[in-house]
């Protein structure tokens, strides 16, 4: 059977961020509805709706997501189905929707993901619940978290390759610059608005944001050598697209992206169990099948949304999707490499690190950044001439991972 090419003809997106005044569904129904009027489609037309959310159960008290967003929308008789993947559940919805649409099972399909989070108050709650990724005997046992993983990563990555963690802060002073000129992320201060900040409040005088990075009050350890500025936020939002067989994209709109390759692999769940602890095996593999099926090599790509948790994820992933050499992402960041402007802008939305992280909306939400910026509407942070892009979403610890690349058509 012959696949369908697939195209992109709709995106939303809400606010990122603490939103007290919004549920859950509240979210999912925005970024829906946004994207099927970006789309200028009719509700009616829709074959299939899938949902990424990783905890709804455990977080709002809700099952069955998308079947109650397919009714409060008027999508019905829509088919309708939770995706769950951890962080990367959406990403695995849009490899679904994409396959939906690919086989000819349906014509016109929503993708959407989101997260609320922020209410919740007990501490540590929301970190303990996504440890639930983790082996449980061979590491929650112990205590261990993904931020506990990510000191691990990085502490290794610095000793392997020589690198500097004032490199990895580099990576966080472009992603809070990037997203200052998102008007959907998070945080929309760059970090030396943060230390002016605290400047003015009499918390310190520091002379550059190297010194401000290291002040233990204002920037204090959570998994050393990690530092708060170095972890994404805890966020709510959603994201959504809405999918299309390619051949009748432009009945809907001027501009559809076509989804040209999508890539998905998994790895030892265990982590040290993997072959090297600072190479991301299943990404790897899961961008080689991307660029394969689109016909193209990582040389090819324009812009790239990285799913930089923490810090040390950008750098690692930069390497393992391609860009640079073992060894050599974080340096590339501290050389501007990395920059809007630079040879291989990676996050110019400001990344999970300043855009925030609402963990069932965050592969969906890049994949909206790179349609804006191949269509040449992200504003400020636009980068220019933008053809193909391509994403990462990066599920429990590196052991699931999906990769999307996109293009104009």
């Amino acid at each position: 059977m012959t696949m369908k090419k697939v195209a992109i003809i709709g995106v939303g997106h809400t606010k990122f961020g603490r939103l007290q005044d919004k549920g859950l569904m509240d979210l999912l129904c925005e970024a829906s509805l946004e994207a099927i009027g970006d789309a200028n489609a009719n509700e009616k037309d829709f074959d299939s709706v899938y949902v990424g959310v990783m905890s709804p159960e455990i977080l709002n008290n809700i099952s069955g997501v998308a079947s109650a967003l397919v009714d409060r929308i008027s999508l019905i008789p829509a088919g309708a189905d939770d995706i769950k993947n951890g962080p990367a559940s959406g990403g695995s919805a849009i490899k679904v929707g994409f396959q939906a649409v690919a086989s000819g099972m349906s014509d016109l399909v929503l993708v959407v993901g989101g997260e609320k989070m922020t209410h919740i108050t007990t501490p540590g709650y929301v970190t303990s619940n996504v440890a639930t990724l983790t082996h449980p005997e061979a590491e929650r046992l112990h205590g261990v978290s993904l931020p506990s993983l990510a000191g691990l990563l990085t502490r290794a990555y610095l000793e392997k390759y020589n690198a500097k963690l004032d490199w990895i802060s580099d990576i966080a002073i472009k992603n809070h610059k990037n997203g200052a000129l998102n008007p959907n992320a998070h945080f929309q201060k760059t970090i030396d608005d943060f230390m002016k900040s605290a400047i003015q409040k009499g918390r310190g005088n520091w002379s550059n944001v190297y010194e401000f990075l290291k002040d233990d009050k204002t920037n204090p350890i959570i998994a050393d050598p990690l530092r708060l500025f170095h972890i994404c936020p805890i966020s709510d939002g959603a994201a959504a697209l809405v999918l299309c067989n390619a051949e009748k994209a432009k009945d809907f709109c001027d501009t559809p992206i076509m989804i040209s390759g999508i890539g998905q692999a998994t790895d030892t769940h265990i982590l040290f169990e993997r072959e090297d602890f600072t190479t991301l095996k299943a990404l790897r593999l899961c961008s080689e099948q991307a660029y394969k099926m689109a016909n193209k090599t990582s040389s090819n790509i324009d812009v790239a949304e990285l799913h930089d948790a923490f810090e040390i994820l950008e750098a690692v992933q930069s390497e393992d999707i391609g860009f640079f050499k073992k060894g050599e992402g974080a340096k590339a960041a501290h050389e501007g490499i990395t920059q809007i402007g630079g040879k291989i802008p990676i996050n110019p939305s400001g990344g999970l690190k300043a855009r925030g992280h609402p963990l069932g909306a965050t592969g969906i939400a890049q994949v909206v950044e790179l349609i804006w910026q191949l269509r040449g509407q992200a504003g400020k942070r636009q980068v220019e001439g933008a053809e193909t892009g391509i994403s990462c979403n990066f599920g429990g610890f590196g052991n699931n991972i999906i990769s999307i690349l996109v293009e104009r058509m």
